[in-house]
């Protein structure tokens, strides 16, 4: 995992509070075992008209100014649903890195935690300020002040210390036992040969 440490990227407003896994990434695509290549069906029935091939010009995913941002700013209860891990998958492969809501569902937060994201809780009125910003306004987080840097103000973020201290060095859960890797080849150089 790369670590997560100072971030700045352009923010797109997605404002609905209940956007579930199942509307972040339908069910019919948690056939593919990957990582990549979920960023293409991400918020699908939203982001395709009927015939499921067009895009649809209304929806701000598709708007040309909002193409590249990399923060979405969202409501209440972000990820609730099932417990999909394909749902982070689908959000980081689209290009996202960031997520500020007003709350998630539990498992979703830890899926994107798990996968380099940064979750971040913020009240009502930090979003509604943040999703005022101009397509081209940079945002930036600052992970190790908990910080979001932005030209509507700078506003605080909590997170779990050690989750804080995972992202800000890398590491996934193979990233931590592989910091036990020497311990590990001992034991397994001394084992008894009964276990053999």
């Amino acid at each position: 995992m790369e670590k997560f440490t100072i971030y700045t990227g352009t923010t797109v407003p997605l404002m609905n509070d209940n956007i579930d896994t199942d509307q972040i990434l339908p069910k019919q695509f948690l056939k593919l075992i990957d990582k990549k290549g979920f960023g293409k069906y991400l918020m699908y029935a939203w982001r395709y008209l009927d015939d499921q091939y067009t895009e649809d010009p209304d929806f701000i995913f598709n708007k040309a100014e909002y193409r590249k941002a990399t923060i979405l700013i969202t409501g209440d209860n972000f990820g609730s649903g099932s417990s999909r891990e394909h749902a982070a998958w689908a959000l980081a492969d689209y290009g996202f890195t960031v997520v500020i809501a007003g709350s998630f569902g539990d498992i979703h937060y830890n899926n994107e935690l798990n996968n380099g994201m940064l979750p971040i809780v913020q009240p009502l009125e930090v979003r509604q300020k943040l999703a005022s910003l101009k397509p081209t306004d940079p945002v930036t987080v600052d992970l190790e002040e908990q910080k979001i840097i932005s030209p509507v103000g700078e506003f605080r973020f909590e997170i779990d210390q050690d989750w804080k201290h995972k992202l800000l060095n890398g590491l996934d859960d193979i990233g931590i036992t592989l910091r036990y890797e020497d311990l590990i080849a001992a034991y397994e150089k001394n084992r008894p040969a009964y276990w053999q």
